[in-house]
């Protein structure tokens, strides 16, 4: 079972101004899959409670996969993408990169997002975007694939090649 942490990143979030549909996204989608949501909090874009809060789950409630919301975009106070490399200890490019080659095929502006991912001690922390369609279509890209990751990471899985398919090559 694979244990999960949602942080939305949103300042009228966390001042109850604003409801909170992108974490709400996250939610249905992972335990659809069968995942536990162990942990999903509402924070304001403010870098040192964001890292803290990931550090927090990523050494002592021992989440596999933290996925944040909201605060990958341009605007002065957007900052989780620094949060999120203060506290990690190595850097996994290819899901931010997968999820902007993904995105980009459905509208220009994928490639604003500066969402990276990461892992700390082990746990997965992945940046999501803010908007519900876009979180959406983003966890939707890579959903599979962080299955097999985090099972790499826990020590329960060890091939990351993909089964090979016949052809018919001559």
């Amino acid at each position: 079972m694979i244990k999960v942490g949602i942080i939305t990143a949103s300042d009228k979030g966390s001042k109850g101004e604003r409801e909170d549909r992108s974490g709400e996204v996250i939610k249905e989608m992972v335990t659809a899959k069968g995942w536990q949501v162990i942990d999903y909090v509402i924070l304001p874009d403010e870098r040192e409670q964001l890292s803290q809060k990931m550090k927090t789950w990523c050494d002592t409630r021992h989440v596999d996969l933290i996925l944040t919301t909201g605060g990958t975009g341009f605007s002065k106070r957007d900052c989780t993408p620094e949060a999120t490399l203060d506290i990690i200890e190595k850097q996994v490019p290819g899901i931010p990169e997968a999820m902007r080659y993904y995105s980009l095929q459905i509208t220009p502006r994928a490639m604003l997002s500066r969402s990276v991912a990461g892992i700390r001690r082990d746990t997965l922390i992945v940046n999501l975007p803010g908007s519900p369609k876009a979180v959406r279509e983003n966890l939707e890209s890579i959903l599979d694939s962080l299955e097999h990751g985090i099972g790499i990471l826990k020590g329960s899985a060890s091939e990351c090649a993909m089964p090979e398919h016949s052809t018919n090559r001559v």
